[in-house]
């Protein structure tokens, strides 16, 4: 019985020193007094301009798009997104009836998508994050008609399913590169429209992290310092 009053203290005395502690402490006394991930100061709005390039039936095309979201302290962001084809690209699609005999037939697509992201290992200077984009769009041939005019074929509906990796290096506090590889793949297509759809996709990207920039500016902090980026 004395032995168990003895554990029974000890652990008494022990726990308020442990409430007081918080779990975070752990791992950044194992790091030196830094925390391994830096997180953001609160939850911020998004927006980018997101063009990418792919390879479609040997082409090399650009696909325009624009993100609206929500970034979160917890490393994860999520938001929508509208892309489509800025120019069209040579088909091997069979030409409808009414098509000029020479006429030149290119597919053109367009897709609304939700994207997810979480971002696995960050510091001050960069960060690898792991991304999926879901869409749903339509996708059609636009092609040069016997009369002369342009028509275009009745719309197939159109899925798109798109994992990817990016990585993001920040130059300065306010800037930076950024680049980025994935699939896409659509689906509930026709399979001969699938085969020339799918393929990778890549970016090479500067970055402007706007709300850095204005930060700088209130603070009266030289433009192209390198304060804010060491330490990390």
């Amino acid at each position: 019985m004395s032995l168990f009053r003895y554990l029974l203290g000890g652990l008494l005395l022990a726990a308020p020193a442990a409430l007081a502690r918080p779990p975070a402490a752990a791992s950044r006394d194992s790091l030196k007094g830094r925390p391994a991930i830096p997180r953001l100061p609160h939850n911020r709005f998004v927006a980018q301009y997101d063009s990418r390039y792919s390879i479609i039936n040997h082409h090399l095309t650009t696909i325009n798009g624009l993100k609206l979201g929500m970034e979160f302290k917890s490393r994860f962001r999520t938001g929508a997104a509208i892309y489509f084809l800025s120019t069209g690209v040579p088909t091997r699609q069979a030409k409808p009836d009414n098509a000029a005999e020479d006429a030149d037939a290119e597919l053109r697509f367009r897709y609304l998508a939700a994207y997810a992201g979480y971002v696995l290992l960050e510091n001050r200077r960069w960060e690898l994050s792991a991304n999926m984009q879901l869409g749903l769009g339509s996708v059609y041939v636009l092609y040069e008609a016997d009369d002369g005019d342009l028509d275009k074929t009745p719309r197939e509906f159109l899925g798109v399913v798109e994992p990817a990796m990016a990585a993001q290096y920040r130059i300065f506090r306010w800037g930076g590169v950024g680049t980025g590889a994935g699939w896409r793949q659509p689906v509930f297509i026709p399979k001969g429209i699938q085969k020339e759809l799918n393929g990778p996709v890549f970016y090479l990207r500067a970055n402007l992290f706007l709300g850095e920039l204005i930060k700088v500016f209130k603070e009266k902090e030289p433009l192209f310092t390198q304060t804010n980026m060491r330490g990390s």
